[in-house]
């Protein structure tokens, strides 16, 4: 008996980790569950995610995909009408592997591939949306051309056609500033199913027993809905009629 326990573990051979410890600084790749935005999100709000990649130590998966990760908008900051981009701040608290088990932590992004034109400021870890000045240009373009067009055609029948186009290029500009007015930019969205890293502050420790993964197959429940068109103003669009809100 004992010749043959032998066998099975040679002697000299390491045993088994009694702990796995996933360090400060890991980046973990995950997938939004629920959508968050500038628009629709408040803080204190909560966000939902899964993870997507397996977390690997010593050649064992402390981590698999499909372990669910919980975080709060802690700061939303509407985009301006003339300047300043919309802003959102997300802060990652806890993580729920399959079995049950749940470390809690506080975490930031690392990178953010979004479905939309937003953009992560890593310095500050925050998501900004995209400014829109280029749209806001054309759109004053836009109406200037249009409003001088019309202002030729009524002005040369009376005789005054530069006069007329010169006044209606000016009301088509009044016009066109006046709708960028009204509008607000873009707003910043984490739309479900986009895909962000989380970057973990301080290390996270699981025993042997809480991690017995031996499968990286997850339920893939983040990407299950496409993502919302680009967030620029579309050109097509009478700015006269998106208001505010």
């Amino acid at each position: 008996m004992g010749a043959f326990a032998q066998a099975q573990e040679p002697a000299g051979a390491a045993p088994p980790p009694a702990s796995y410890t996933v360090q400060a600084g890991t980046r973990i790749p995950l997938g939004l569950i629920n959508s968050v935005s500038t628009k629709h999100s408040s803080p204190g709000d909560p966000i939902y995610l899964e993870t997507v990649f397996p977390i690997v130590i010593d050649g064992h998966i402390v981590i698999p995909p499909g372990s669910w990760v919980t975080g709060t908008v802690t700061e939303v900051k509407r985009p301006g009408r003339l300047k300043g981009r919309g802003e959102l701040y997300v802060r990652f608290d806890t993580i729920t592997l399959p079995n049950g088990v749940t470390r809690d932590f506080r975490s930031r992004l690392g990178s953010v591939d979004a479905r939309g034109d937003e953009r992560l400021d890593k310095k500050e870890g925050v998501v900004q949306s995209d400014s829109n000045k280029g749209g806001d240009a054309k759109v004053i373009g836009e109406t200037t051309a249009t409003g001088a067009g019309l202002g030729a055609i009524v002005g040369s029948s009376s005789g005054h056609a530069g006069l007329g186009a010169g006044a209606g290029a000016a009301a088509g500009a009044v016009a066109g500033l006046a709708g960028v007015l009204l509008t607000r930019g873009p707003d910043a969205v984490l739309a479900k199913g986009s895909t962000v890293d989380m970057v973990l502050d301080r290390p996270l420790t699981f025993t042997a027993a809480e991690v017995p993964f031996t499968t990286t197959a997850g339920s893939g429940n983040f990407s299950s809905a496409e993502g919302p068109v680009s967030n620029k103003t579309n050109s097509g669009a009478n700015p006269g009629r998106r208001l505010p809100f």
